[in-house]
């Protein structure tokens, strides 16, 4: 059951002792979906070599394809590829954006450049995700979109082939990903795009930048001088050939297990320099108590079995809280988790979700306005629920190295970014 990945309820596996263990992380997520957009909307054919392959991105693909796209999968030294190859969009086309946010926020610019009518649903949470900054944008834009009475999935975009462009005034609080989703498609646009947050401070300001840099990768001119302000010239997208960096957010559960078991656990492949937001893990761990070293060969987190509590603002990083939050439940001292209101709006409320489950094992978990306060104390075993959120499944496997008898809930939906997490942790632990 175990050799690809679980389905249903799975038992957490108990750490025997320390680990020394070396995990090879998949692709990054957020930069596979940017990269298979872009080339997408390139002039030329693309390899996008070591994509992710996981449930979002494949959402992705299928979509890309629905609007005319070819997309080859290959394998080349025994890791995926894909060429992709533009072949101009076009509707009518049903997408389903499953519960990925890059699918259903990144796509509706593209729609616009096709021709027809482009209908977007997804996963019943899918509809309660947040979606009026994009729509209300591509309506100023001058795209004609029609929803069911509310600003969010299910919609459809009325594309003409051809979007005007200019500046739009957007609050991109709720999610980095509306910017990302006009810049990613603006230099196809007529006159460019221009945005212009206006808002509470902005989210995961680490995933703008990438969405930036892989614009400057493939020939974009982007002009991102002025706080909250971001230009793109109308321009030609050039075609890409680019290995995806390994998702350093997924390797998060990973490294904190060597901080859970007083071992090291090595993550090859980690870059140098990085746009991703899971590059903060250096420094968080750090922090929590462990030894971090980055060389040319990867990252080597090594623990001692004892966990500090920490004062963090996560603002820029949310979507390592969950794992970092279960650090937080089996630490020395309290911590305090803050500038995450934003993860509300995710693939389920991650704040209430963990706070809920957290407790349900024992834990003492407050919530507040903008976070977490985690007070360590004994934890017991039971079933930790998902809510059809990976980062919860991996939040529950770093509880379970410590606290027998967790059982988590609908495992399998962690193959949103990673369908093999079951197997890879199991290897870990020296448990195939």
């Amino acid at each position: 059951m175990d050799s690809h990945s679980s389905t249903g309820d799975w038992p957490a596996p108990l750490a025997t002792g320390p680990l020394q263990a070396t995990v090879d992380v998949p692709g990054s997520k957020s930069l596979t979906n940017r990269y298979a957009v872009l080339a997408a909307l390139a002039t030329d054919i693309s390899r996008l070599h070591r994509p992710l392959v996981s449930r979002d991105t494949t959402l992705m693909l299928h979509a890309l394809r629905s609007l005319g796209t070819g997309i080859t999968e290959e394998e080349l030294d025994g890791a995926p590829s894909w060429l992709v190859d533009p072949q101009g969009m076009h509707g009518p086309a049903e997408i389903d954006c499953g519960l990925a946010g890059t699918v259903m926020r990144f796509l509706p610019p593209v729609a616009a450049l096709a021709d027809g009518a482009v209908r977007f649903d997804g996963d019943p949470h899918a509809r309660k995700r947040p979606m009026a900054p994009v729509l209300g944008a591509l309506r100023d834009l001058g795209v004609q979109i029609t929803t069911d009475g509310h600003e969010g999935l299910p919609f459809v975009v009325h594309g003409t082939g051809a979007v005007r462009g200019g500046k739009v005034v957007i609050d991109a609080s709720g999610s980095s990903q509306f910017v990302s989703a006009l810049l990613l498609t603006g230099a196809r646009f007529d006159d460019g795009v221009t945005v212009v947050h206006d808002g509470k401070p902005l989210p995961s300001l680490p995933h703008i930048a990438m969405t930036v840099e892989v614009l400057r990768d493939a020939g974009v001119m982007v002009d991102d001088a002025d706080a909250n302000t971001w230009r793109v010239e109308p321009s030609e997208i050039s075609a890409l050939e680019v290995e995806v960096e390994p998702d350093l957010s997924n390797a998060a559960p990973f490294l904190a297990a060597a901080l859970v078991t007083g071992g090291t656990v090595r993550v090859p492949g980690w870059p140098q320099s990085t746009t991703q937001a899971g590059d903060a893990l250096r420094d968080i761990l750090d922090g929590m108590g462990a030894d971090v070293s980055l060389d040319r060969g990867g990252l080597t987190v090594t623990g001692t079995g004892e966990i500090s509590g920490v004062d963090l603002d996560l603002h820029d990083v949310g979507e390592l809280t969950p794992v970092v939050a279960a650090l937080a439940a089996l630490a020395d001292s309290p911590s305090a988790l803050r500038g995450i209101a934003h993860l509300r709006g995710h693939e389920t409320d991650r704040l209430a979700a963990l706070t809920h489950e957290m407790n349900g094992l024992g834990g003492q978990v407050t919530e507040t306005d903008d976070g977490l306060l985690i007070r360590p104390t004994t934890l017991s075993g039971g079933t930790f629920h998902t809510y059809g959120d990976h980062r919860m499944v991996m939040a529950a496997a770093v509880l379970g190295l410590r606290v027998p008898g967790v059982l988590i809930e609908d495992v399998a939906t962690v193959g949103k970014t990673m369908p093999t997490f079951t197997a890879m942790w199991r290897s870990m632990l020296g448990q195939d």
